[in-house]
Protein backbone atom coordinates (compact mmCIF):
# COMPACT_ATOMS: atom_id res chain seq x y z
CA UNK A 1 0.00 0.00 0.00
CA UNK A 2 1.39 3.49 -0.81
CA UNK A 3 2.41 5.71 2.08
CA UNK A 4 -0.60 7.99 1.55
CA UNK A 5 -3.91 6.75 0.21
CA UNK A 6 -5.01 10.30 -0.64
CA UNK A 7 -2.89 13.38 -1.33
CA UNK A 8 -4.65 16.74 -1.31
CA UNK A 9 -3.09 19.76 -3.00
CA UNK A 10 -4.31 23.29 -2.27
CA UNK A 11 -3.29 26.08 -4.62
CA UNK A 12 -1.60 28.83 -2.61
CA UNK A 13 -0.40 30.84 -5.59
CA UNK A 14 0.02 34.61 -5.13
CA UNK A 15 -0.35 37.23 -7.83
CA UNK A 16 -0.29 41.03 -7.61
CA UNK A 17 -3.67 42.47 -6.52
CA UNK A 18 -4.15 44.13 -9.92
CA UNK A 19 -3.94 40.82 -11.80
CA UNK A 20 -7.39 40.17 -13.36
CA UNK A 21 -7.15 36.41 -12.73
CA UNK A 22 -6.79 36.97 -9.03
CA UNK A 23 -5.09 34.31 -6.95
CA UNK A 24 -6.01 31.55 -4.57
CA UNK A 25 -3.92 33.05 -1.76
CA UNK A 26 -6.08 36.18 -1.73
CA UNK A 27 -9.19 33.98 -1.58
CA UNK A 28 -8.18 32.19 1.61
CA UNK A 29 -6.28 29.14 0.38
CA UNK A 30 -3.78 29.13 3.28
CA UNK A 31 -6.63 28.99 5.80
CA UNK A 32 -8.26 26.16 3.80
CA UNK A 33 -5.02 24.17 3.77
CA UNK A 34 -4.52 24.79 7.49
CA UNK A 35 -8.09 23.60 8.19
CA UNK A 36 -7.54 20.47 6.07
CA UNK A 37 -4.36 19.67 7.99
CA UNK A 38 -6.13 20.30 11.30
CA UNK A 39 -9.04 18.02 10.39
CA UNK A 40 -6.73 15.28 9.09
CA UNK A 41 -4.76 15.43 12.33
CA UNK A 42 -7.85 15.57 14.56
CA UNK A 43 -9.25 12.48 12.86
CA UNK A 44 -5.93 10.63 13.24
CA UNK A 45 -5.52 10.31 9.45
CA UNK A 46 -1.98 11.72 9.10
CA UNK A 47 -0.54 8.31 8.24
CA UNK A 48 -3.06 7.92 5.38
CA UNK A 49 -3.71 11.41 3.98
CA UNK A 50 -1.42 14.33 3.19
CA UNK A 51 -2.44 17.96 2.56
CA UNK A 52 0.18 20.02 0.71
CA UNK A 53 0.60 23.47 -0.79
CA UNK A 54 0.69 23.77 -4.54
CA UNK A 55 1.89 26.57 -6.73
CA UNK A 56 -0.45 27.75 -9.49
CA UNK A 57 -2.91 25.18 -10.78
CA UNK A 58 -4.11 27.58 -13.53
CA UNK A 59 -7.63 27.89 -12.15
CA UNK A 60 -7.36 30.92 -9.83
CA UNK A 61 -10.17 32.79 -11.56
CA UNK A 62 -12.53 30.07 -10.27
CA UNK A 63 -11.65 30.57 -6.61
CA UNK A 64 -9.53 28.33 -4.39
CA UNK A 65 -8.59 25.12 -6.20
CA UNK A 66 -8.09 21.83 -4.38
CA UNK A 67 -7.01 18.61 -6.13
CA UNK A 68 -7.27 15.13 -4.59
CA UNK A 69 -5.01 12.35 -5.82
CA UNK A 70 -4.72 9.56 -6.82
CA UNK A 71 -8.18 10.17 -8.29
CA UNK A 72 -7.25 13.52 -9.89
CA UNK A 73 -10.49 15.17 -8.80
CA UNK A 74 -10.31 18.96 -9.09
CA UNK A 75 -12.48 21.16 -6.87
CA UNK A 76 -12.96 24.89 -7.38
CA UNK A 77 -14.53 27.71 -5.37
CA UNK A 78 -13.60 25.82 -2.20
CA UNK A 79 -14.26 27.67 1.06
CA UNK A 80 -13.46 26.92 4.70
CA UNK A 81 -17.05 25.71 5.02
CA UNK A 82 -16.38 22.99 2.42
CA UNK A 83 -13.40 21.39 4.17
CA UNK A 84 -15.33 19.09 6.52
CA UNK A 85 -17.47 17.82 3.64
CA UNK A 86 -14.41 17.11 1.48
CA UNK A 87 -12.77 15.21 4.34
CA UNK A 88 -15.90 13.29 5.32
CA UNK A 89 -17.23 12.46 1.88
CA UNK A 90 -14.23 12.33 -0.45
CA UNK A 91 -11.25 11.54 1.74
CA UNK A 92 -12.99 9.05 4.04
CA UNK A 93 -15.83 7.59 1.97
CA UNK A 94 -14.50 8.02 -1.56
CA UNK A 95 -17.45 10.11 -2.78
CA UNK A 96 -16.77 13.03 -5.09
CA UNK A 97 -18.35 16.27 -3.86
CA UNK A 98 -20.05 17.03 -7.18
CA UNK A 99 -21.13 20.60 -6.37
CA UNK A 100 -17.46 21.61 -6.07
CA UNK A 101 -16.03 19.79 -9.09
CA UNK A 102 -14.12 22.00 -11.50
CA UNK A 103 -15.59 20.40 -14.60
CA UNK A 104 -12.98 21.83 -16.97
CA UNK A 105 -10.36 19.88 -15.02
CA UNK A 106 -12.49 17.00 -13.76
CA UNK A 107 -11.04 13.54 -13.62
CA UNK A 108 -11.41 10.36 -11.68
CA UNK A 109 -14.36 8.08 -11.07
CA UNK A 110 -17.55 9.22 -9.33
CA UNK A 111 -17.29 6.55 -6.61
CA UNK A 112 -13.88 5.88 -5.14
CA UNK A 113 -12.77 3.32 -2.62
CA UNK A 114 -13.07 4.36 1.01
CA UNK A 115 -9.87 4.75 3.00
CA UNK A 116 -8.42 1.52 4.33
CA UNK A 117 -7.98 2.31 8.01
CA UNK A 118 -6.82 0.29 10.99
CA UNK A 119 -9.71 -0.77 13.20
CA UNK A 120 -8.87 1.77 15.94
CA UNK A 121 -8.93 4.71 13.52
CA UNK A 122 -12.09 3.43 11.77
CA UNK A 123 -13.81 3.18 15.18
CA UNK A 124 -12.88 6.81 15.88
CA UNK A 125 -14.49 7.86 12.58
CA UNK A 126 -17.64 5.84 13.35
CA UNK A 127 -17.95 7.50 16.78
CA UNK A 128 -17.45 10.93 15.23
CA UNK A 129 -20.22 10.27 12.70
CA UNK A 130 -22.64 9.29 15.48
CA UNK A 131 -21.66 12.28 17.64
CA UNK A 132 -22.34 14.78 14.85
CA UNK A 133 -25.28 13.04 13.25
CA UNK A 134 -23.23 12.43 10.10
CA UNK A 135 -22.86 9.19 8.25
CA UNK A 136 -19.89 6.99 8.98
CA UNK A 137 -20.20 4.28 6.32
Amino acid sequence: MPRYQRHVFVCTNERPPEDPKGCCAAKGSEAIRARLKEEISRRKLKAFVRASKSSCLANCSEGVTVVVYPEAVWYSKVTLGDVDEIVERHILRGEVVERLVAHSFAGGPAKLPALQLPESVAALQARRGKDTGGSSD
